[in-house]
């Protein structure tokens, strides 16, 4: 069994990408537009066939599946975080970093009980990222 984050970002998937490309060094596998779609019966409505229906990209060992879902333009990202564990220390500092341009720091960088670097910061998107050194990283 598997899970996998998936991902609305409403009429802002390609910028997310583009984003998570600088930031996380994300590696794209998979767009399909809403153009794309094999099944007649879900045609894109008006206005969204450039859009993406679907894709799948890669931060490190993990896949991460996203949409442009609506296409709103609103992106609302709540009640979970994703966790982001980097190698050591400066490596955390650099991904929060990367991450908190033009978004939210909710909890500095800091040396913690549980991590010698661990934080909380919201993308420009909204999405909540705890990045996290593991006890013993460099």
């Amino acid at each position: 069994m598997q899970i996998q984050p998936y991902l609305f970002f409403n009429g802002r998937a390609e910028e997310a990408i583009d984003f998570y490309r600088r930031a996380l060094g994300a590696k794209l596998e998979m767009l399909m537009r809403f153009k794309e779609n094999p099944d007649p019966g879900m045609g894109p409505r008006a206005g969204a066939e450039d859009k993406v229906m679907h894709m799948s990209f890669r931060i490190g060992d993990t896949t991460v599946l996203a949409s442009d879902g609506q296409c709103s333009g609103e992106t609302t990202f709540q009640g979970f975080a994703l966790s982001l564990t980097a190698s050591g220390e400066a490596e955390a500092e650099r991904l929060f970093n990367a991450l908190a341009e033009g978004g939210q720091v909710r909890m500095p960088l800091a040396k913690t009980f549980f991590s010698p670097r661990f934080g909380i910061v919201a993308d420009r998107f909204g999405v909540s990222w705890m990045v996290y050194v593991a006890p013993g990283g460099a």
